[in-house]
């Protein structure tokens, strides 16, 4: 089932408890349906320099019309100076769970 209608959001944080918050906050404020938080190892470039960090990722299960919503309460509550905010949208998955999704998001 292909619905453009869904996305995933993922972002990182530097530990494991504010990664934690910031995916209770999300879902408490109903811009997602759920969040799962896991540890990552994160390769990055930046101010010049290759970095490699272990981080948290943050995947949110949301609708594709609460993005803006999410992108802009996720850089609000951020630590990171310039926080990842990427949206994938689901190209298919079950019907009963992407109802799920859109009964428990905001309206």
């Amino acid at each position: 089932m292909t619905n453009p209608d869904f996305i995933v959001v993922t972002t990182t944080h530097e530990a494991e408890e504010p990664a934690r918050e910031l995916a209770a906050r999300v879902v408490r404020e109903r811009l997602a349906a759920c969040a799962q938080v896991y540890p990552v190892d994160s390769v990055y470039w930046w101010d010049g320099d290759v970095r490699a960090e272990p981080e948290y990722r943050i995947d949110f299960k949301t609708r594709a019309d609460l993005a803006d919503r999410l992108t802009a309460f996720v850089e609000q509550h951020h630590s990171y100076e310039t926080p990842e905010v990427v949206a994938v949208p689901v190209t298919g998955g079950s019907a009963a769970y992407l109802d799920w999704v859109a009964t428990e998001t905001a309206r």
